[in-house]
């Protein structure tokens, strides 16, 4: 199996360049981040091609953290500066070759919230078309992101139904699914259909796949046999933020 190493959480205490070498050098096959504005991209598209990696995805800004922001897109009073954040996030795709961009929804509830979601998600699939970039949406739990708009599987197919466009997929977190939904494995075939990338850590402490509840040595193999062949996205908490003393499932699911 293919994996990618999600450098918002992994290596996070070293610049991004350098924390992509650590992923290459630890056995990944590829990468994946949250917010790159302040590294230079023409630094990273070098790191990325000196590593022979691929950056999988990256995030859309949050916005005004410090007040609360976890998002744009879904924000009715915000539609200018959700879509300067949209082209920045495509932009900077780009110029580094990254593969898709996670389109991130906000705090929000309401009709008019689902209506502005799509409305600037018809935008951001019209702009990604452009530079052949896909786009993903992501269902959020309410423990790790009270108020967050999209935080149901039902509701995010709906809304993909509704901007209905090829390259507008799911991002589906099998962390965040469980603590949704449960029982993430039957989630993943009944969403299967949708599903542009794949994240996992375990629950309930967001840590790597062997420290919690769910068996991801099982997963792993059912996901295999779901067909899905692309890279795996590593998006869990190492203990002691220590990366390398967490990898040890890594040489083990890599073999399955």
């Amino acid at each position: 199996m293919l994996f990618s190493a999600n450098l918002g959480f992994l290596w996070a205490d070293r610049p991004l360049d350098q924390a992509i070498f650590a992923a290459k050098r630890a056995g990944f096959d590829a990468v994946e981040c949250h917010w790159p504005y302040e590294s230079d991209p023409a630094l990273i598209w070098h790191a990325l091609q000196k590593a022979d990696l691929q950056m999988i995805s990256l995030n859309t800004r949050r916005g005004d953290v410090a007040a609360g922001d976890n998002g744009l897109t879904a924000l009715p009073d915000k539609v200018d500066e959700a879509r300067r954040a949209i082209c920045q996030a495509i932009d900077y795709a780009s110029q580094i070759g990254c593969r898709n961009v996670h389109v991130m929804a906000g705090n929000a509830t309401g009709p008019d919230a689902e209506e502005t979601f799509v409305r600037n998600l018809i935008y951001a699939c019209d702009q990604a078309a452009k530079h052949k970039i896909g786009l993903l949406i992501e269902p959020l739990n309410h423990k790790d992101a009270p108020g967050y708009f999209l935080n149901d599987l039902s509701v995010a197919r709906r809304i993909i139904r509704k901007v209905g466009a090829e390259h507008l997929r799911l991002m589906f977190d099998c962390y965040h699914i469980e603590i949704l939904h449960g029982d993430v494995l039957r989630q993943l075939h009944i969403s299967s259909d949708i599903i542009g990338h794949i994240q996992f850590a375990n629950v309930p402490g967001r840590g790597a796949p062997h420290e919690g509840k769910l068996d991801y040595q099982h997963l792993f193999a059912a996901i295999k046999a779901l067909g899905y062949h692309a890279p795996l996205g590593a998006e869990y908490k190492p203990a002691n933020q220590d990366t390398d003393a967490s990898l040890g499932w890594l040489a083990v699911a890599k073999g399955l």
